[in-house]
């Protein structure tokens, strides 16, 4: 099974939840001199924790899906 991320990073706020849940594959960068947030990877082998970092957005701007 794949798993992809798309993450909307226009429509991110940068609070670092998904960060915060999912080191593994989530770090906080700057962009356009905004703190926003960034997949390490966006197609992986194992769902992990970014199902957690989706559900922990409070915009909603990470989805999961088989692919």
């Amino acid at each position: 099974m794949t798993v992809k991320i798309k993450h909307d990073q226009k429509g991110c706020i940068g609070c670092g939840a998904c960060a915060s849940v999912c080191p593994d594959n989530w770090v906080m960068t700057e962009v356009k001199g905004q703190t926003k947030s960034k997949p390490k990877k966006t197609e992986l082998k194992d769902v992990g924790c970014n199902q957690e970092a989706a559900d922990a957005c409070p915009v909603s701007c990470i989805k999961v899906f088989e692919g």
